[in-house]
């Protein structure tokens, strides 16, 4: 694992339609938008969050667990729109000792059903395969959230298994939670991925 190419610096990373980069105070309205939608967390582990200045203390969170090298979140943007902030998607869990790491991700409601978030993850899961040089990269997921499970399918990750009643989440309880795993050498035998 090259911690260093993931928290030397923050890393901003492109696809043809996107961007990740860093969350600021410029974003605010948007990230409200988000995480005061109750829609946008029905399957994750994650209490929406109704006050605006709680939601703006969050970015000043989102910096600290960067620099504490424990949590990378990435907005995602429009490149034709940069300034415009679609969604979050993060890298958390970091575990050096075998070379993984757990994903999640989530979009404003009004831009589901778009690829954002297909897109989003194949642009992240390129750069921690290529460049942080992870190993195995794993999403959890309630077994209700279709359209999540699709986002992973189509970026080639394989449901691993059914942990059940196995973790307390925020606002939800004690969950089910399917597990979903790539490794290096599956995006390796994938068509046009380049030899990593």
């Amino acid at each position: 694992m090259n911690f260093e190419a993931a928290f030397g610096r923050f890393p901003v990373i492109a696809s043809d339609r996107l961007v990740l980069g860093k969350i600021g105070e410029e974003h605010l309205e948007e990230l409200f938008e988000i995480y005061d939608n109750d829609n946008v967390f029905t399957y994750c582990g994650i209490i929406p969050k109704h006050n605006k200045n709680t939601v703006k203390s969050m970015i000043g969170h989102f910096e600290r667990d960067f620099l504490k090298k424990s949590r990378i979140k990435w907005g995602i943007f429009a490149v034709e729109d940069p300034g415009k902030l679609l969604g979050i998607i993060e890298a958390f869990d970091w575990n050096q000792k075998v070379n993984s790491l757990s994903v999640g991700y989530f979009l404003a409601e009004r831009h589901y059903g778009k690829g954002i978030a297909t897109e989003a993850l194949q642009t992240l899961t390129r750069f921690l395969f290529e460049v942080a040089l992870v190993n195995r990269i794993q999403a959890e997921v309630m077994p209700p959230n279709e359209a999540s499970k699709r986002v992973l399918a189509k970026n080639g990750f394989r449901k691993e298994g059914l942990l059940r009643q196995a973790t307390l989440w925020s606002g939800k309880g004690v969950v089910d939670l399917e597990i979903y795993g790539k490794l290096k050498e599956d995006a390796a035998k994938e068509p046009g991925w380049a030899k990593i």
